[in-house]
């Protein structure tokens, strides 16, 4: 099969939200204000007399007016955050009283639902720095979507037989991270994963999806403080950029990776939305959210699901530890606590790696042919048996000659079922050719003598010189060590030059002892499948996919044959020499074929100067690729400084003293041999400067990146030293070329570029 060709994903229109104007006469909307987080907001004002816009039903703003009610739209919207949370706080309080004492059989069962209501409280607590709701939708029409969610997760009551299927008080939804119901069952706010929410994300004025209004909200630290609104259905409105939303993308990064569940894109929202039942591949641009849209796939599949994935699991896996712990805290915040998070690295580590392979090694070991280099290895153990076998049982002898033994091995093998599988069903093959001449000679065995056969010790002892067991790691080891073992198995699959380029010049004495490459772990792990069948997840997640040799593909498919996929990378972010360079070439080695590929190509983080100069690479790295744009209204502060070589130094902490003036994180990214020079600079200078991972604050606000950790990392402001000694710093130009558009695209606001070496030609001429 050959993969979906490419749908490339249109660019959003900026203008997704109107910043709200008071009406010359009548309207319910207010002036908004796109406050920064640090800053004291301006308050937003509020009209006179909130009336219906021409062709709109008259309809509440926020809540059922009530007598003493604040005719501020903004006050009342402060009112029903203030109600919302006092109903979480109600939500949380009812799990916390539950007592299991007398519906449990026993202790296991009490064990099990403890868990789940410990699990229901963690995840309804009220996070004060969080928007409980960020948006707000008012429908022409009750959706007639039953709202109702599962029991289980302290989910409402159907607003059935309330006006519809909407809510007592009209068409109106308040959109948020998780649902909040009050004391009668009834929504305050709705999932942002649920059917109703949609419109939320995807509604336009070409298509408003039965919306009237559509309102986002904007917070300071987590107190509600404007909101501004889009009359989706009212001609006399033009489009025009939503302020409060452009503002949540470019508030400063500090901390760990954030949510954008508020700033969902509508081309975001058709992957994050996609069903589980096929896998997708997202290629995406610097920026364009990919990471982001990943993790909220999962989030949503867990919410639509929950049962399913609960049962079979699911998985992110990410390139290192220091953009796991970048990004783990985004799960937790949609509510969702139980996803497992690992690299490659970990799924395959059933051996100590403590050794490296050299570049042109490791991509020969990465190879998918190196997958029936095993198979061959595994099932070179298999030898057809020369002695009959005699199964002695009371005063009677029964006898199954070699070549009926045989019979049953070639058969097991040529059905090409797992090693150790075909090796725990040969028993009892054995077994019941003895069965069968007891019946020919009168006697009457069931399964029980049957089984009894298959234990019997010549039988073990006939399995076990036909069809001994395989130890994968031991396997490996010999595979890499003895030079005629490899040759007999790589016979016509690799050439003698790469089966030389594999071997171990000094071959290992054991398991322990080995100095086994992260490339090691990985056919490991290979052979243990070949061995026995690795357990499958529902649903598994995939960044930074284009890094993975097409034998680490293998690796992460194995965890998903019966599930799906999310794959998420960037073709001109591939930095190994072995990175893929189609998605369909990825997919296939992956176990998916065929599946859809997206591109993303509308950036939100990285400045639009910035994204134009590092777009320069793209001929000569991924010449295929669409060049990325960015919806930043700002062009961003971007300068390039050149220096005398042994000025290099002393000029990137001047640029690192003059980002730190700025509000933000700052990362400065360099070459990793110029790591300790600028690290001991910092500590002279009294600067002291965070590891990748590492969790910025008020107070350490400069990491020190090393190029090759830089990938999925964001910061504020960048400081790129010496751009040359990035690219000189890898094996081949294309790899470092690769690894530099990496390091420029990783600033939100800033990006200065230091360097005393020629900048490469392509970027020579700014």
């Amino acid at each position: 099969m050959t993969c979906a060709a490419y749908r490339h994903r249109p660019a959003a229109p900026a203008h997704l939200g109107a910043p709200a104007e008071v009406p010359a006469t009548g309207g319910n909307a207010v002036p908004s204000h796109a406050h920064h987080p640090s800053t004291t907001p301006p308050h937003a004002e509020s009209p006179s007399s909130p009336g219906p816009r021409p062709g709109e039903p008259a309809a509440p703003a926020a809540a059922p007016a009530e007598a003493g009610a604040s005719p501020d739209p903004l006050q009342r919207e402060k009112s029903h955050l203030a109600a919302s949370r006092a109903a979480l706080r109600a939500m949380r309080e009812d799990a916390e009283a539950l007592n299991i004492a007398d519906v449990t059989a026993n202790w296991v069962n009490a064990e099990v639902l403890q868990g789940e209501i410990d699990a229901r409280i963690k995840a309804l607590a009220d996070l004060s720095h969080t928007p409980l709701f960020f948006g707000r939708l008012d429908y022409l029409h009750a959706p007639g979507i039953d709202l109702a969610e599962g029991a289980s997760r302290g989910a409402a009551q159907s607003a059935s037989g309330k006006g519809g299927g909407g809510r007592r008080e009209g068409e109106n939804f308040y959109i948020g991270r998780r649902h909040v119901h009050d004391a009668d069952g009834d929504p305050m706010v709705i999932d942002w994963r649920a059917p109703v929410s949609q419109p939320f994300y995807r509604a336009s004025k070409k298509d408003p999806m039965d919306l009237s209004l559509r309102r986002r909200f904007g917070y300071t630290a987590g107190e509600l403080t404007a909101y501004e609104d889009e009359h989706l259905t009212d001609p006399a409105e033009a489009e025009r950029t939503s302020r409060l939303l452009q503002s949540e993308i470019e508030r400063p990064r500090v901390g760990p990776m954030r949510d954008i569940v508020a700033t969902i894109q509508p081309e975001q929202d058709e992957i994050v939305r996609a069903g589980i039942g096929g896998s997708v591949c997202v290629q995406g641009a610097p920026g364009t959210g990919k990471t982001a849209v990943g993790l909220h796939r999962v989030a949503y599949l867990l919410y639509a699901h929950r049962e399913r994935l609960a049962r079979s699991g699911t998985l992110v896996i990410g390139p290192n530890r220091s953009f796991l712990h970048y990004i783990e805290q985004v799960l937790p915040a949609l509510g969702e606590l139980e996803v497992k998070q690992a690299t490659v690295d970990d799924l395959v580590g059933h051996v100590d790696v403590r050794g490296t392979d050299e570049a042109a090694a490791a991509t020969v070991k990465g190879d998918a042919r190196m997958a029936e280099v095993l198979r061959r290895a595994v099932r070179s153990h298999i030898t057809m048996p020369q002695e009959p076998c005699v199964v002695v049982r009371g005063s009677r002898r029964w006898r199954v000659p070699a070549y009926e033994i045989e019979e049953l091995v070639q058969e097991l093998a040529d059905r090409d079922i797992r090693y150790g599988a075909a090796r725990e069903a040969l028993p009892q093959r054995i077994a019941h050719a003895v069965l069968v001449r007891m019946e020919q000679a009168g006697e009457a065995p069931d399964d029980r003598v049957q089984d009894a056969v298959a234990r019997n010790p010549a039988v073990k002892a006939a399995v076990k010189a036909v069809w001994p067991p395989v130890d994968p790691a031991k396997l490996v080891l010999r595979l890499l060590g003895d030079a005629e073992f490899l040759a007999g198995q790589a016979e016509g699959i690799l050439t003698p030059e790469e089966q030389k380029t594999i071997l171990w010049t000094k071959p290992a004495r054991s398991v322990k002892s080995a100095k086994w490459s992260s490339a090691d772990a990985v056919l490991i792990d290979e052979a243990m499948d070949l061995v026995a069948r690795t357990s499958s997840l529902g649903h598994v997640v995939l960044d930074e996919a284009q890094d993975l040799s097409p034998m680490q593909y293998r690796a992460v498919g194995r965890r998903c044959t019966t599930g799906s996929a999310t794959v998420l990378g960037d073709i001109a972010q591939g930095t190994t020499p072995w990175a893929t360079d189609t998605w369909e070439e990825a997919l296939t080695h992956l176990g998916k074929p065929g599946s859809a590929v997206e591109e993303l190509t509308q950036g939100f983080r990285v400045p639009r100067e910035v994204i134009a100069y590092a777009s320069r690479l793209l001929p000569a790295i991924a010449p295929d690729l669409t060049e990325a744009t960015s919806i930043r209204e700002s062009a961003g502060d971007f300068e390039i400084r050149t220096v005398a070589p042994a000025d290099l130094t002393t000029a990137t902490l001047t640029a690192c003293d003059e980002a730190l003036t700025k509000e933000g994180s700052v990362g400065l990214i360099a070459a990793e041999a110029r790591i300790p020079a600028l690290r001991t600079a910092l500590e002279a200078a009294g600067v002291s400067c965070l590891a990748p991972g590492e969790e910025t604050s008020a107070e350490a606000r400069l990491t020190l990146v090393p190029a090759t950790l830089a990938k999925g990392l964001e910061y504020d402001y960048v400081v790129l030293d010496e751009p040359a000694a990035i690219v000189d710093g890898e094996p081949d130009e294309r790899t470092g070329l690769r690894r530099l558009y990496v390091c420029l695209t990783r600033p939100v606001s800033g990006l200065t570029v230091v360097h005393a070496a020629a900048l490469p030609e392509q970027l020579a001429d700014r």
